[in-house]
């Protein structure tokens, strides 16, 4: 249902996600002093979300282990930013109660994650998940937060609707539908099954306790800070190593609804301004991009152009087409995805060029061991 503030297009990949139309931003009387709470902070997406709130005027705190989250993230919040380096997994009652007090506002990013490379080979690590969820939910109704947003994952959908390449699908929330739980449920792999128990936990956490929030189905968001397990960092890694031949991982006609992270952070925030009742919100951008096309892009970006491209098909590929139905986030909270793919590409490039370390080669384990 939406929750009001305190102060009172066809399936075409070239085209501008929304279609040129602006979003709605993000109430500054809403977050102004508020004290919000971001698990998972100091990483990639966490920490573009901790940029926006402290341009807001929140009173921040962070919580992050920083396996994969650096402090070097948060150097651009200008406000004092309370953080504690705590692993959600391991956290004793008093540490929870401490951390969480008197938070108004719970964002909760936190996990053991990757890309389809880290996920495939790390089942039983990304299941912790649930033990992490759990925590945080448990805390948060200790706390009496008044919101807990939930960063979930297009995975929660079922891998046989996007099963073939070339496909007009576009996943809706309802393909994930948790308000009838004798109904069958899929999802991808084990990192999928823990994010959509993530979003049961929160409901149930909802229903027993009053606890009040929504989850937002992130889809292959990209940007500056994400590493290079995850596809465009790796690509625009290897372009910048200038690797040849050039590895694409698949036979590169896989399909993805590429979203850049500004889109992401600002559909967070508006979720969170308007909705409460644990329902679930696609955040993507509704198009598709092939994996060649995308590093296509790529090396036009970076100015290099291979002798030969090598499709390693031993490696992990994931679902063959998956791409979001955003209607819902578009009705319900004004908001579009305002970048597109190009001006995407080319901030992260320029991102990776600045930040990566680009000496020797990039490693097999680089590309599936940094979480």
């Amino acid at each position: 249902m939406p929750r009001t503030s305190r102060r009172k297009s066809p399936d075409n990949s070239r085209s501008v996600p929304s279609g040129g139309r602006p979003s709605r931003q993000p109430d500054r009387g809403f977050w102004e002093d508020r004290r919000v709470l971001v698990t998972g902070g100091a990483s990639f997406i966490g920490s573009h979300l901790c940029d926006a709130l402290d341009k807001l005027g929140s009173d921040l705190t962070i919580i992050d282990n920083f396996s994969s989250g650096r402090r070097t993230n948060l150097d651009g919040c200008k406000r004092p930013v309370r953080v504690i380096r705590l692993d959600l997994e391991y956290a004793t009652d008093t540490d929870l109660k401490d951390a969480f007090a008197d938070q108004e506002v719970v964002f909760h990013l936190a996990a053991v994650h990757g890309g389809r490379g880290y996920i495939d080979l790390h089942p039983a690590d990304v299941a912790s998940n649930f033990a992490i969820d759990h925590h945080v939910f448990e805390a948060s109704s200790w706390a009496g937060a008044g919101e807990v947003v939930f960063a979930s994952t297009a995975c929660v959908y079922p891998p046989a609707l996007q099963a073939r390449v070339g496909s007009s699908r576009k996943l809706k929330e309802t393909d994930a539908d948790l308000s009838d739980l004798t109904k069958p449920l899929s999802a991808d792999l084990e990192y999928g099954w823990a994010k959509l128990m993530g979003e049961v936990q929160l409901r149930a956490f909802a229903h027993q306790y009053g606890l009040k929030g929504c989850s937002v189905r992130f889809v292959t968001a990209y940007g500056p800070r994400e590493n290079e397990t995850h596809a465009i960092i790796a690509l625009i890694a290897k372009a910048l190593r200038r690797m040849d031949p050039y590895e694409i991982w698949g036979d590169g006609r896989q399909e993805r609804d590429f979203t850049y992270v500004s889109d992401i952070v600002t559909g967070t925030l508006l979720a969170a301004e308007r909705l409460s009742d644990g329902s679930a919100l696609n955040l993507g951008t509704g198009h598709r991009w092939s994996l060649q096309d995308v590093a296509e892009r790529i090396l036009g970006l970076t100015g290099f152009r291979p002798r030969a491209i090598h499709h390693n098909r031993a490696k992990p590929t994931g679902v063959q087409s998956r791409a979001l139905d955003i209607t819902r986030a578009q009705q319900l909270l004004g908001w579009h995805p305002e970048v597109d793919l190009m001006t995407g590409l080319r901030r992260t490039v320029g991102w990776c060029v600045e930040n990566l370390d680009l000496t020797g080669p990039l490693s097999d384990q680089l590309l599936v061991e940094r979480a």
